[in-house]
């Protein structure tokens, strides 16, 4: 897991043009290190959102339904958002994003990353979930492309040109991997073993 959060930030760093790389002394500049091939790094990606699709959707999925309301309120915990809140907003951020990548305006119905006010139970919760990463696979499918505008996400930190369409699906990938870490707690908390850490 560790290797993939490492290997992520570094496909973020790449896509950004004028990041500079300090290697021992030397500062060399990303862009002019080498381009990037667009059939490698859609590859590389759809890798990557598979596995990180697997991996939350099956966490969304081992929580029993009943505990999608269920959000500590003990000491640091106090105000945070519930289990299947966490699951919307992560969503809601994947459509964004994705959105961004496509040269699209965010969907209404993603709020301010709240997701849709309609959507509420676990069926639907996943449902919107496994719909926010097809629309990252659609994002990844455009990299390369010339003739599709990108846009700046109003939630991203990444404007102008450096909200290219590498960067914008990177940042999703990279926001859901931090939201993993929170529904581990959360199952764990219910007495619920993540798959991925299963036997």
């Amino acid at each position: 897991m560790e290797r993939m959060k490492t290997v992520l930030i570094f496909a973020l760093l790449l896509s950004s043009g004028n990041i500079l790389a300090q290697v021992g002394e030397q500062r060399i500049d990303v862009k002019d290190a080498a381009s990037l091939d667009a059939q490698a790094e859609k590859h590389a990606l759809q890798i990557f959102l598979k596995l990180t699709e697997k991996v939350i959707v099956s966490a969304a999925d081992a929580m029993p339904a009943d505990k999608y309301g269920f959000a500590p309120t003990d000491g640091e915990f106090k105000g945070v958002r519930t289990f299947g809140q966490m699951v919307k907003h992560l969503s809601a951020t994947n459509y964004i994003l994705a959105a961004a990548a496509l040269g699209q305006e965010p969907p209404a119905d993603a709020g301010d990353e709240l997701g849709p006010e309609a959507v509420r139970t676990k069926v639907e919760i996943l449902n919107y979930l496994n719909g926010s990463f097809a629309r990252l696979d659609k994002a990844i499918e455009v990299i390369g492309q010339k003739n599709t505008p990108v846009k700046s996400a109003p939630i991203s930190p990444l404007k102008g040109a450096e909200a290219t369409r590498l960067a914008l699906v990177v940042e999703s990938l990279v926001h859901a991997f931090d939201h993993y870490g929170q529904m581990v707690e959360y199952l764990r908390m219910n007495g619920v073993v993540p798959p991925a850490s299963r036997p």
